[in-house]
C-alpha cells in the first residue's frame, strides 16, 4: 500500500512537472532538470547560469561548455539568456527504450576554473508511438474437431512508450466463433490469446478473417491492428512440443559470424505432413532479425553479424514450432553475451591548455580528460599513469574524469616544451592500454633580467681616434624569449662627474656598440668611467648595469718642446759665450726640452746635427748639456754655429731642432768687435738702429765709468786723509782693513750693478734690461772665465735674415758690460 502510494505521488509529481515544463533540484553538488521528448530545437530546459551562480554574459568569457560522453549532443547553452536548451529532437525511446525513468547525464565545464558540475536531465515520455505488431497478418490453422475453449496464442503488439502511453488493451473484431483473452506475463507484458467459442465446420466455412486491435493509454489513444486468417483443417491429433520450455546460452562477444549458438527442438508424434515441424521467430524486433538467423527446418540459431557486449549484453527471443496442419507451440530463447576485453581504454580530452606561463603556481589545472573503456567489470576498470620526473601529476575528479595539474614551479629557461605521455591501462587479461601524447609549451614570463658576461669592462683607446668610430661593444644575454629577451642599451649619467658622459660617448640602443663622439687627447683626457644599462622589453621591464672604464692610450703626437734656449721673437739665433781658456768638458750651456706625451713617447735624446767645427763641441745624449770636446785654440773662429736635435722615442719618433751660436772669446769687446765687423754685412736699413743701440750702450758705459772713477777718487781721498791722520796720530796700523777698497771690491760692486743687454741683428728689436742686484755673476776677464758660474745677458746676432729658418730656436747670451 505504501509503495503504491509512493508510486501515485511520483506520477502526480511527474504530471505536475510536465504541466510546468521543467523542474530541477540539486543535491550533493548535482543539478537535475527535466524536459519532455519530441520538443522543438532550442526549447528551454533550465536556468544553468543562475544555478551555477553566474551571469549569462559570463558563460562565454569563462569558457562554460557542455562535455558529454555520448556521440550526440542533446543539449546546448544559450549564451544570451544563460539557459540550457535542447540541441535537437530528443527521442526517449531511442535513449532509454522502455526504462521506467530516463536520465541523461552530462557535465558542465567552467574552463577558467577547470571545474566540472554534474547535470542530469530526465526525459519525460509523450505518446508519440502507436502499438505495433511484428507482422501485419498471421495465419492460424485450427483443426475442425477442436474442442471449444481451446486457446491459440497470438502475436503481441509492442509499444516503446512507457507508463500510460504504453500498450494498455487488445480488442478483437466481433464474430461468433472466437473471443479474446489477454494474459499478463511476469515481465509485465500483455499476451493476447484467441479462444475458440464454437465448433468449426470446414465444409461450412474454410477460412475466418479476424482483426485484432491494440490500444495504448495516451490522449488521444493510438492503436495498431493485426489481421488474423483462421484456416480450418482436417484432424491433427498432436501439436509440436519443445524439448525445453526455455533455452539459454552464453557466448563470448567475439564469436565469429555464422557461429551456431544453439538448436531448438520440437517433437510432433504425428505422421506425415502432420508431423513435419517448422521453426520461426515469434517475438522479435527488426534489429534482431539482422543479428540472428533461425533455420526453419533444423531449429539452429546462428549469428548473422558480430555480437557486441557493449551494445547489448542480453537478448530474449521467442520462437515457435508449427506442424503441417498449423498446430504450433512457443518457447523462449535467452542469449547472454559475455564480455571480452576487446576494447582498449579511450582518453577523451574535455579541455587542455597547450601553453601555460612559466609562473603558473603548483596545482594549476592544465588538462581535463575522461577515461572510458566500453568493456565491463575488470575489463572496464581503467587506471592512468604519468611518466616520472615530470612537474605534473594526475588528480581524479568525478565520474572517471582526471585532471592534469602542475606539481611544482616551472622554468621555461630550463625546459620550454614537455611531451607528456598518458598511459591508460584496463584490468583485463591480457590488459589493453592506450597511450595519448600531449605537448605542453611553457610560455615565457619576464623573470630574468639581462646579464652581462662580466661585471665591469676596461676599454683602451688610442688617442686621436676618429670621431664617430666604434670603440667597444657590450652584449647582455637574456634567457627569456620574444619581447622579454629584446634588449635595449643606454648610458647612465653620473652626477659626480663634471662632464656629461653623453658628450664623449654614444651607444647604439639595439646593438650595444659604443661610439666616440670626440677625438680623445691623452694630454687633456685620460680616463672616463661610465655605466651601461641593459633593459629588456618585458612588462614590467627588467634591467642590469655594467661599469666601463675608458682609458685613453698615449700616441706619439707631440713634438718635443724646447724650453731653453728660448726662441726670440725675431727668429734670430741666440748666442752663448765660451772663453778661449775653457778646458775640455767645459759646460757651455744646457738644452732644456719637454714632451707632452708620456712613457717612451716622452723619453728625449739630444744629438748634434750640425756644427761649424764638428769636433769642438759635444751634446749629452740624455742631459742636453753642450760641452767643449777639446781645448779651444787660437785658430778656432770666434763664432761657432750649432744645430742640436731633440728626439723622442715614439713610433714613429718626432723631433725638434734648435740653432744657436757659441761665441769663443775672452771679453765682450772681442765679441763686439767680431760681431761688429760682421755687422757691416747687415742690411743697411738695420744699421741705424744698431748704431743708436751701440751709442746708447756706450753712453751708459761712460756714465758708469764716470761713476766708478768718482767712487775711486772718493776712496783715494778718504785713504789719503786716513794716511794723514795716521801720520799725525801715530800711523795707520789700527785702521780696519774694510776701509780699503781694492780691485776685488770694485769687481764685487760691478757685479752688483751689471746690466743685461740683448743685441740682435735687427737693431730695432734690441733692448737693454736693468736687472736686480746680484743677477749676473762676474766680469769678463781671464780670472772670471776660470770660474764656471757666469750668467750672461743675452746678445742675439743675425747675419742675414735668409740664413736662419723661422722654426729654429735661438738661445740667449748673457753678457756683463763694463768699460
Amino acid at each position: 500500500m505504501a509503495a503504491r502510494q509512493r508510486g501515485e505521488n511520483y506520477k502526480g509529481f511527474v504530471l505536475l512537472s510536465i504541466l510546468l515544463g521543467t523542474w530541477w533540484e540539486a543535491w550533493a553538488g548535482q543539478i537535475l532538470y527535466s524536459v519532455t521528448e519530441e520538443t522543438d530545437e532550442g526549447s528551454f530546459v533550465g536556468h544553468i547560469a543562475k544555478d551555477l551562480g553566474l551571469e549569462p554574459q559570463e558563460l562565454a568569457g569563462r569558457g562554460v561548455r557542455i562535455v558529454s560522453k555520448g556521440r550526440r549532443q542533446l543539449f546546448s547553452l544559450n549564451p544570451r539568456s544563460g539557459s540550457l536548451v535542447t540541441a535537437g529532437r530528443i527521442d526517449r525511446e531511442e535513449l532509454c527504450a522502455q526504462s521506467a525513468r530516463c536520465l541523461v547525464s552530462f557535465n558542465i565545464l567552467v574552463e577558467d576554473e577547470m571545474k566540472l558540475y554534474p547535470i542530469e536531465v530526465e526525459i519525460f515520455d509523450v505518446n508519440d508511438n502507436a502499438p505495433r505488431f511484428l507482422m501485419e497478418e498471421i495465419n492460424v490453422k485450427i483443426m475442425e474437431n477442436t474442442v471449444p475453449g481451446m486457446r491459440f496464442p497470438l502475436n503481441e503488439a509492442g509499444d516503446p512508450d512507457v507508463g500510460t502511453n504504453s500498450l494498455q488493451k487488445y480488442q478483437l473484431s466481433p464474430n461468433r466463433h472466437f473471443s479474446l483473452v489477454v494474459q499478463n506475463g511476469d515481465d509485465g507484458n500483455k499476451y493476447p490469446e484467441l479462444v475458440l467459442e464454437q465448433v468449426l465446420d470446414r465444409e461450412e466455412e474454410m477460412t475466418h478473417h479476424l482483426v485484432l486491435t491494440a490500444y495504448d493509454g495516451g490522449d488521444p489513444p493510438l492503436s495498431g491492428i493485426l489481421n488474423i486468417q483462421v484456416t480450418v483443417v482436417d484432424v491433427n491429433d498432436h501439436t509440436p512440443v519443445f524439448s525445453l520450455p526455455q533455452y539459454q546460452v552464453a557466448v563470448p562477444e567475439n564469436v565469429p559470424v555464422g557461429t551456431r549458438l544453439l538448436t531448438v527442438n520440437a517433437i510432433d508424434p504425428d505422421e506425415g505432413v502432420n508431423g513435419e515441424v517448422t521453426y520461426s521467430f515469434r517475438k522479435i524486433t527488426p534489429k534482431l532479425l539482422q543479428i540472428f538467423h533461425l533455420n526453419s527446418l533444423t531449429g539452429e540459431l546462428s549469428t548473422l553479424e558480430s555480437l557486441d557486449y557493449e551494445e547489448s549484453s542480453f537478448y530474449e527471443i521467442e520462437v515457435q514450432a508449427q506442424d503441417g496442419p498449423g498446430s504450433l507451440t512457443k518457447a523462449k530463447v535467452l542469449i547472454t553475451i559475455l564480455d571480452v576485453n576487446d576494447n582498449a581504454p579511450e582518453v577523451t580530452f574535455m579541455s587542455i591548455s597547450n601553453s601555460i606561463p612559466e609562473d603558473t603556481p603548483p596545482g594549476t589545472v592544465i588538462a581535463l580528460f575522461y577515461l572510458q573503456d566500453r568493456d565491463s567489470g575488470k575489463n572496464g576498470e581503467v587506471t592512468c599513469t604519468l611518466p616520472e620526473n615530470l612537474p605534473f601529476k594526475l588528480e581524479i575528479s568525478i565520474d572517471n574524469y582526471y585532471r592534469l595539474v602542475t606539481a611544482e614551479n616551472l622554468d621555461r629557461e630550463k625546459l620550454s616544451l614537455y611531451n607528456i605521455t598518458l598511459k591508460a591501462i584496463d584490468g583485463g587479461t591480457p590488459p589493453l592500454s592506450t597511450e595519448t601524447h600531449i605537448s605542453i609549451h611553457v610560455a615565457d614570463t619576464n623573470d630574468n633580467p639581462p646579464t652581462f658576461s662580466h661585471s665591469s669592462y676596461s676599454i683602451y683607446i688610442p688617442e686621436n681616434n676618429p670621431r664617430g668610430a666604434s670603440i667597444f661593444s657590450v652584449t647582455a644575454h637574456d634567457p627569456d624569449s620574444d619581447k622579454n629577451a629584446q634588449i635595449t642599451y643606454s648610458l647612465d649619467e653620473d652626477a659626480t662627474q663634471e662632464t656629461s658622459v653623453s658628450s664623449y660617448i654614444s651607444i647604439n640602443s639595439d646593438t650595444g656598440v659604443l661610439y666616440a663622439l670626440q677625438s680623445f687627447d691623452y694630454e687633456q683626457f685620460r680616463n672616463l668611467q661610465l655605466r651601461v644599462t641593459a633593459h629588456d622589453s618585458g612588462d614590467p621591464p627588467l634591467s642590469s648595469k655594467v661599469s666601463l672604464n675608458l682609458f685613453v692610450l698615449d700616441q706619439n703626437d707631440n713634438v718635443p718642446e724646447i724650453l731653453y734656449p728660448t726662441l726670440p721673437t725675431d727668429w734670430s739665433t741666440g748666442v752663448e759665450l765660451a772663453p778661449r781658456s775653457a778646458e775640455p768638458g767645459y759646460l757651455v750651456t744646457k738644452l732644456v726640452a719637454v714632451d707632452k706625451d708620456s712613457g717612451q713617447n716622452a723619453w728625449l735624446s739630444y744629438r748634434l746635427l750640425k756644427a761649424s767645427d764638428p769636433g769642438l763641441f759635444s751634446v749629452g745624449l740624455h742631459t742636453g748639456e753642450v760641452r767643449t770636446a777639446r781645448a779651444l785654440l787660437d785658430r778656432d773662429t770666434l763664432r761657432q754655429s750649432l744645430v742640436v736635435a731633440v728626439q723622442d722615442h715614439g713610433q714613429p719618433p718626432l723631433s725638434a731642432t734648435v740653432t744657436f751660436t757659441v761665441a769663443v772669446a775672452d771679453s765682450i769687446p772681442d765679441v763686439l768687435s767680431e760681431f761688429g765687423s760682421n755687422g757691416m754685412l747687415m742690411d743697411p736699413s738695420d744699421s741705424d738702429l744698431t748704431l743708436y743701440l751701440v751709442v746708447a750702450v756706450a753712453t751708459v758705459s761712460c756714465v758708469f765709468l764716470v761713476f766708478v772713477i768718482v767712487l775711486l777718487l772718493l776712496r783715494l781721498q778718504r785713504w789719503h786723509k786716513s794716511r794723514l791722520l795716521q801720520g799725525t796720530g801715530g800711523g795707520l796700523e789700527d785702521l780696519p782693513a774694510s776701509h780699503f777698497v781694492g780691485m776685488d771690491g770694485v769687481r764685487t760692486f760691478l757685479q752688483t750693478y751689471s746690466h743685461e743687454i740683448s743685441l740682435t741683428s735687427d737693431s730695432r728689436k734690441s733692448h737693454i734690461i736693468f736687472p736686480q742686484p746680484n743677477y749676473v755673476d762676474t766680469l769678463i776677464s781671464q780670472e772670471s772665465c776660470e770660474k764656471n758660474d757666469s750668467l750672461l745677458t743675452s746678445i742675439d746676432f743675425h747675419e742675414c735674415q735668409s740664413e736662419v729658418p723661422r722654426n729654429q730656436v735661438s738661445s740667449v747670451l748673457p753678457l756683463s758690460l763694463f768699460p
